[in-house]
């Protein structure tokens, strides 16, 4: 008996999903539990395993394209079994708007995380041409095309109705190397080159990529997040040299290591946490929940949107344990191999832009969390001593708080205490 393949839900916070590739074609027999597509959720790409025996009658979405949770988005069946009726309850089903916070059950069997960056673009699915001038772009090769500065709009896709696939992006980098290396020396451009004689210059031209669905999970929860949470925000600024003194030793200790501030930070404000229960919190409509361990959301910036793995029970573990335990989810965040529950349920967040050169800036809150603390770059400054000034190594945080959850007065005893410890961190040792 044919059956519809719905869009399965593969992640806690998924509520669609883009079809990054189908491991099958139309005409293909398939097996229960066998992989038949790759889904693009809001935090990985994952597999969608077949739930029946039969053959890929038809496929209803293409590559590239997005579905609400529980759209058929295929018909698995016999191969001369009459298929019409699902046809059109398909066509119904993509036609209806979709009701927000509508149930969907489960409908992947172990869904399992692989990296976006290492998949094939699968064989061509039968699509009707663009005709509204509009490119067609897969969103591997989007992200390819990003990161090598190929212009899109030069490219005729050899995908299906003229989409830009992966092949056509590896054949522009080829090609762009080749005219790079037999090209003549480049004569100077900028200010000094003429405007060439009879040019006329309209509005820009550009161009419009789907957005991922993790970017459209961030786009909807910050929205949820900086309206409805009520924000405060408390900055400290901390003296840093005996947090990067203590760095130094351990990392001539330990080279295999490389412990990083941002190391120290985590364990910090884990100890912090447990000194302040009242922080390791989060607001849960009629109670506030308090948490027994610091559950410490690290952000990790990827090709395709921040991503928040959790250093589970932070304040139970070493400098040593955080060192590597965050090392290695932030390797799996960028390849997205992350499991759902390796960046859900944080009781405490830290987003630090430091590295980039950032001296403050303020974070949003990640629901349901009582709040996040932003951390900027270890400079060194002017700074009094002593009745005298002197050049120290500075850091300044910021805490956005959710005022249903922290008052003024916690949060800014939570970051006394933070601002102690930073600058005195053999109490991690002692404690």
């Amino acid at each position: 008996m044919a059956t519809q393949v719905v869009m399965p839900k593969l992640s806690p916070t998924m509520e669609e999903g883009q079809l990054a590739r189908w491991l099958k074609k139309e005409g293909d027999k398939v097996a229960m539990g066998e992989p038949l597509a790759e889904i693009d959720t809001d935090k990985a790409t994952m597999e969608m395993q077949a739930l029946s025996n039969g053959v890929l009658r038809k496929i209803l979405i293409n590559e590239g394209e997005s579905a609400p949770l529980g759209q058929p988005i295929a018909i698995i069946g016999e191969p001369d079994e009459d298929i019409s009726a699902l046809l059109k309850a398909a066509e119904a089903a993509s036609a209806a708007p979709a009701k927000e916070s509508q149930p969907v059950a489960q409908e992947a069997a172990t869904p399992t995380s692989r990296p976006s960056v290492s998949v094939k673009e699968s064989e061509p699915v039968t699509q009707p041409s663009r005709d509204d001038g509009r490119q067609l772009i897969s969103p591997i090769a989007a992200r390819m095309a990003a990161e090598a500065g190929v212009n899109l709009k030069s490219l005729q896709g050899s995908g299906p109705g003229g989409r830009i696939v992966k092949r056509d992006i590896e054949a522009a980098v080829t090609n762009k190397q080749a005219s790079a290396s037999a090209a003549p020396r480049l004569r100077g451009v900028g200010l000094l080159r003429p405007t060439e004689k009879g040019a006329v210059y309209g509005p820009s031209g550009y161009r419009d990529e789907p957005l991922s669905e993790m970017r459209r999970t961030i786009a909807r929860r910050l929205v949820t997040s900086l309206g409805p949470v009520p924000h405060f925000f408390l900055t400290s600024e901390i003296d840093m040299d005996r947090a990067a003194d203590m760095r130094r030793s351990i990392n001539e200790l330990y080279p295999d290591i490389k412990l990083s501030v941002n190391d120290i930070i985590i364990k910090v404000a884990a100890a912090t946490l447990i000194q302040h229960p009242q922080v390791n919190a989060s607001f849960q409509d009629k109670t506030v929940r308090y948490y027994e361990h610091a559950d410490i959301g690290v952000a990790v910036a990827t090709d395709n949107g921040l991503i928040t793995p959790v250093v589970r029970a932070a304040d139970a573990k070493s400098l040593l344990e955080i060192a590597g335990e965050v090392r290695e989810l932030a390797e799996r965040a960028r390849a997205r191999k992350l499991q759902p529950d390796e960046y859900t349920g944080a009781t405490f967040s830290i987003s630090n832009l430091g590295m980039f050169g950032i001296d403050e800036f303020t974070a949003v809150i990640n629901p349901p969390e009582g709040a996040i603390l932003a951390v900027g770059a270890m400079t060194p400054r002017p700074v009094a001593r002593d009745n005298e000034i002197v050049i120290r190594q500075t850091m300044r945080v910021t805490m956005s708080c959710d005022h249903r959850v922290i008052d003024g007065a916690i949060g800014a005893q939570f970051l006394r205490t933070f601002k102690q410890i930073m600058e005195n961190p053999l109490y991690l040792f002692l404690s």
